[in-house]
């Protein structure tokens, strides 16, 4: 069941008002003290493991939940009996990130990383402004072709071994926050690039070129302003004296980029199976056999793949893995998904629904804001299945894939996980990295840091919105 049907079952039943306040309310509680996880000494996946128990049994309590669909469910003939909860949770994100991060942990052993870093800081001339660009770059190009958590784990990889031999590790945390808002402009390039664009685009009859076309010159204007913007916020600025150039290229030249590779021939395989890996992801809805299984599947074979190197210490890998990480996505995906039957998504539509009614302009203006504002907050999929269900359902709406509406939905859902630390799987990953390197960066901090950068890409937005609708 994936998260659209999911969708579908809470809208075919009824709950009362007082019902789905409550969840509503528990909803708000959970984002608060995700806010305040610092101050109550709590892991993500600890906090939101609780909420995750409360609404399970509150869901039960007040039979929202479809036991008898998942009881009776037959695949090949088989009745298949699952726990109430295994539904919920989206597990292809989880194979994405469980996949995405083992390849990379295990490709980075071959010295590829190493080396592209070596090769892109050489190129910056150690000009910390031009590795910035240089590697913002690279992120939208990455979550682009790529998803965007493939994206942040592996520019995020490169940024902690560049900075860290340029001696210029204070400025880490610029760098990581700034990549990590970037994943989610860059999931705005292609039809494919984020599952908001996926649900909206086919939902509005959009066509992949027509889609690149139409968001190209938004992204391209989008990533110069926030890179210009996390240039002045976090004083990341180009070397100014001869002396600091002189520096720089002293310690360029002491950087050797084939200082981290072992084994030629397994720095080859890494290399080409990097490429196959970024084109096998770009190209998965269009795969035979591939498309069906997924991009989950495509993340943990290409992972599976690379263990084969290092069968006999594999193990070493898996205790690596952040499963703070992976749990916190799973307790959060049963949350949301007990949301659904609790119809707190359809309350939120229906908050949305005046906004139709403000004209063109104003209407997908607000639009937009309204959509960034409820996907800081939730998952934008069953955000976007929604309200890509309400623009399907008006006529005029239907039979226009230009319509601006349809893009304030895609560009809201998508830029909306630059506002808070759990609105995008992305953004998440980037402050994981952040508190990986031991640098503190709360949900607050998060917010607080971020908020210029979200508010001028969506008023970015909204301007382009006007010009081209």
């Amino acid at each position: 069941m994936n998260t659209f049907t999911t969708f579908l079952a809470a809208s075919s039943h009824s709950v009362s008002p007082g019902i789905t306040y409550l969840f509503f309310g528990i909803l708000i509680c959970m984002i608060l003290c995700l806010a305040l996880e610092e101050k109550i000494h709590a892991k993500k996946s600890v906090i939101v493991g609780l909420f995750a128990i409360i609404a399970l049994f509150l869901g039960a309590f007040f039979h929202l939940l479809p036991f008898e669909d998942v009881g009776s469910l037959v695949i090949g003939g088989h009745k298949i009996s699952l726990p109430i909860y295994i539904p919920g949770i989206d597990w292809e994100v989880i194979a994405i990130i469980l996949g995405s991060s083992l390849f990379v942990d295990v490709t980075s052993k071959s010295g590829l990383f190493t080396w592209v870093a070596v090769k892109l800081t050489k190129l910056s001339k150690g000009d910390p402004l031009r590795l910035l660009i240089l590697y913002g770059v690279m992120t939208v190009v990455f979550s682009a072709v790529l998803n965007n958590v493939t994206a942040m784990i592996i520019v995020g990889s490169l940024t902690g071994v560049s900075l860290k031999k340029l001696n210029q590790s204070e400025k880490l945390l610029g760098f990581l926050l700034v990549e990590g808002l970037l994943t989610n402009i860059g999931g705005l390039l292609t039809l494919i690039s984020s599952v908001p664009n996926i649900i909206v685009g086919k939902t509005a009859g959009i066509e992949f070129v027509d889609f690149f076309i139409k968001a190209a010159p938004y992204v391209v204007v989008a990533t110069f302003v926030t890179l210009w913007l996390g240039s002045k916020l976090f004083k990341i600025q180009s070397l100014k004296t001869e002396e600091e150039r002189i520096s720089a290229q002293k310690l360029i030249s002491g950087f050797d980029e084939t200082e981290g590779i072992e084994s030629p021939g397994f720095f080859r395989f890494g290399a080409v199976m990097t490429f196959v890996f970024i084109g096998t992801v770009a190209m998965t809805s269009q795969l035979p056999v591939i498309k069906d299984l997924g991009l989950g599947f495509v993340a943990l074979a290409f992972a599976g793949i690379m263990l084969v190197r290092y069968k006999s210490i594999a193990d070493r890998f898996y205790k690596a893995i952040d499963w703070d990480l992976l749990f916190f996505f799973a307790c959060l995906f049963v949350v949301i998904n007990v949301m659904e039957h609790a119809l707190v998504l359809n309350l939120i539509g229906d908050w949305l629904m005046p906004i139709l009614g403000l004209g063109d302009a104003a209407g997908p203006s607000a639009l937009l804001f309204a959509s960034a504002a409820a996907s800081s907050v939730t998952d934008n999929i069953p955000l976007a299945a929604m309200l890509a269900k309400i623009l399907g359902g008006i006529p005029e709406m239907a039979s226009n894939p230009d319509s601006p509406y349809w893009w304030a939905v895609i560009f809201g859902s998508n830029l909306g996980g630059n506002i808070t630390p759990i609105g995008s799987a992305s953004t998440l990953v980037s402050v994981t990295i952040i508190h990986k390197y031991g640098l503190k960066l709360s949900f607050a901090g998060f917010v607080k840091v971020a908020l210029p950068y979200a508010v001028i890409q969506l008023a970015l937005g909204v301007i382009y919105l006007l010009i081209t609708g």
